[in-house]
């Protein structure tokens, strides 16, 4: 029996905060108790003033396969009460890493199927392999892709998002990068994350959490007079920040912020 974790948990020097699936043997398939070791790390992670980004990753050849078969198997001997309380995990979690207050990045090699890609549509940045391949397959199942819906047509748009959920077609990672689920594709994922997160750690950490919840502001309201005075009143809420002030008299001065960190440190 395999006793190690199905989720991997680091956090570096620089708050880059690590979440690696650990169940390479089964192509990262996640079960209930992956979906558990997620929220439970999330939830850690989440109250931590230290964490600048973070990074979901995976061990092994694939990110994800999606559902693990035995769990799928578990799911037909299961009363539709029981079957929503498993639905509600899932739904939990995806909306846990959603809503994460600093910048989340999805690293993505091989296959990503079924509710990994609900994952990575959780996340800000993408970053795959040219062999990546996405797959909304639910419906050959005879199941329908609903938890991850939502965060799949805010990525793709719904009209993308329909033709893949019906179709089922394969997703290479050219295309996904064409439907914006993802945003770089390089041979050397590492290294462009790296990029990515050096960019991310020359940032106000302040910023970038007020960003997120900006963008998630703007992407679920309509253009009224309540959002025109939500922005308003933001960006003076920030302006008189502390560390809007620093960056801005940084600027004027030609000098560092605290907050960012230098590029040459190896422990990102």
């Amino acid at each position: 029996m395999n006793t190690q974790p199905t989720v991997l948990v680091s956090v570096s020097k620089t708050g880059v905060a690590t979440l690696t699936l650990n169940r390479a043997e089964k192509s990262n398939a996640f079960d209930p108790n992956m979906i558990t070791a997620l929220l439970t790390a999330l939830e850690q992670l989440k109250i931590r003033d230290n964490i600048r980004c973070l990074v979901l990753n995976a061990n092994g050849k694939h990110f994800s396969s999606g559902a693990d078969p035995n769990w799928m198997k578990s799911m037909a001997l299961k009363t539709e009460a029981e079957n929503k309380q498993d639905a509600a995990q899932l739904a939990a979690l995806l909306e846990r890493l959603y809503r994460f207050p600093a910048p989340t990045i999805a690293v993505v090699q091989g296959a990503a199927f079924g509710g990994a890609l609900g994952l990575i549509c959780c996340c800000n940045i993408t970053v795959a392999s040219p062999q990546a391949k996405f797959c909304l397959s639910e419906a050959k199942l005879g199941l329908v892709p609903a938890t991850i819906a939502p965060y799949v047509c805010r990525a793709m748009g719904v009209r993308q998002a329909q033709r893949y959920m019906l179709t089922t077609e394969l997703i290479t990672a050219t295309m996904a990068q064409t439907l914006g689920i993802v945003h770089f594709v390089n041979d050397d994922i590492a290294l462009q994350t790296q990029h990515i997160i050096n960019s991310l750690i020359n940032n106000s950490p302040n910023a970038l959490r007020t960003i997120k919840q900006l963008c998630q502001q703007c992407e679920n309201n309509p253009i009224d007079q309540t959002l025109i005075n939500y922005t308003s009143d933001l960006i003076a809420q920030i302006r008189c920040t502390p560390e809007a002030q620093e960056g801005i008299h940084a600027f004027f001065e030609q000098s560092q912020p605290s907050w960012s960190i230098r590029h040459d440190n190896k422990d990102h």
